[in-house]
């Protein structure tokens, strides 16, 4: 009979820490929910970007809102009954007119308990 080779160390328990590892990060990451559409910010001073905001109003270049599911005037309403904890962060893009992003302040300001924050892009 020939003589056996020594057996090297088994790969299986490391291959089960990764698997382990694996399934802890995919539970304790948060995925960052996707924009509703294309909105590229003004370039301002010093920007402080949050990417855990979820109480963010969009607003397009023509105008559109969205606030979480809600859209159109409906994000009036939906903002009014959620009660944010925090500042309502506004990300208007750059090609929005002010006049809009003013009145958009203004009217977050009425509704909102701490009122909003606009986001820009650091410049």
């Amino acid at each position: 009979m020939p003589p056996r080779r020594p057996r090297g160390e088994s790969i299986i328990p490391m291959i089960n820490v990764v698997f382990l590892l694996l399934i802890f990060f995919l539970l304790t990451s948060q995925i960052a929910p996707s924009t509703p559409f294309e909105v590229t910010t003004p370039e301002g001073g010093a920007s402080e970007l949050r990417a855990e905001a979820r109480d963010v109003l969009y607003v397009s270049a023509s105008g559109d809102l969205a606030w979480n599911e809600a859209r159109g005037d409906a994000v009036w309403q939906a903002i009014a009954l959620a009660a944010p904890e925090q500042a309502v962060e506004i990300r208007a893009d750059a090609a929005t007119p002010a006049v809009i992003v003013a009145a958009h302040l203004k009217r977050l300001r009425e509704i909102a308990p701490e009122g909003a924050r606009l986001v820009v892009s650091g410049g």
